[in-house]
């Protein structure tokens, strides 16, 4: 038990090194501009449809379940409230954020870990340059700038499943049910559900990124090293959400 707990404070511990570097490196010359731009497509761009179906499909499952529940109070005028706070404050960031962990973080993970166990970065070291500036940075920057970008696309994605099953299931119309959206929303619940992201994006890219580099064994090490990825960056994301959550409550 004692050197499992030791071996977890020192992955926390490498990892909160990794993020220490990868902001100095971030404001070092020379700017990977066409790199990030790769990744930017790489990373955010070609999540697009995983998220947006998910998103889409949610959305017309919780209209069904709300408009089911709130039926048996008489309260079915209020479906367009309950979807919007329930995709824009819990579901639009988290199951975003675990969809990005299981493609992206795992992607990040053996792209970089394939490097690893081919030399490929030792043989960076060996030229003069930084692993971390020229394979972590990117990495981290596109997953930390489209991750929000992304959850705001699945939000609106969501509200509009919830407005499909409004309109077709339960005979609402489409001013009514928006009206209803647009009044229950305010600044604090998106800026909450936003907020999150960028704490998940960290989780996801650090966690990625790290394993990757600290990957060993060959294939099999990879392959190891992926699925590590994916298992901590969706605790990270559900455990810190509740504490977030907790936190952006009291604003």
């Amino acid at each position: 038990m004692r050197e499992r707990l030791t071996g977890a404070l020192q992955h926390i511990g490498r990892i909160a090194l990794l993020s220490w570097d990868t902001v100095r490196y971030a404001f070092r010359r020379p700017f990977e501009f066409n790199l990030l731009m790769e990744q930017f497509h790489h990373l955010g761009v070609r999540s697009l449809s995983i998220a947006n179906i998910t998103a889409l499909f949610t959305g017309m499952v919780l209209a069904l379940q709300t408009a089911h529940t709130l039926g048996i109070y008489g309260a079915k005028l209020l479906i367009g409230d309950a979807v919007s706070l329930s995709i824009v404050r819990e579901l639009g960031p988290v199951l975003t954020a675990l969809l990005v962990a299981g493609r992206v973080g795992a992607g990040i993970t053996a792209e970089i870990g394939s490097m690893a166990v081919t030399e490929q970065v030792d043989a960076i070291r060996a030229l003069g340059a930084s692993p971390v500036k020229k394979l972590v940075v990117p990495k981290v920057i596109a997953v930390l700038v489209m991750l929000p970008l992304l959850t705001i696309l699945a939000d609106f994605v969501g509200i509009m499943g919830g407005l499909l099953i409004s309109v077709k299931e339960l005979g609402q119309s489409p001013h009514f049910y928006m009206q209803h959206v647009i009044t229950a929303l305010t600044f604090d619940d998106i800026f909450s559900g936003l907020g999150k992201t960028v704490f998940f994006a960290g989780f996801i890219a650090l966690v990625g990124c790290h394993n990757g580099l600290e990957a060993t064994g060959g294939a099999d090490g990879v392959g190891r090293a992926t699925t590590t990825t994916v298992v901590i960056a969706s605790i990270l994301i559900l455990i810190s959400n509740f504490f977030l959550t907790k936190l952006f409550m009291l604003f």
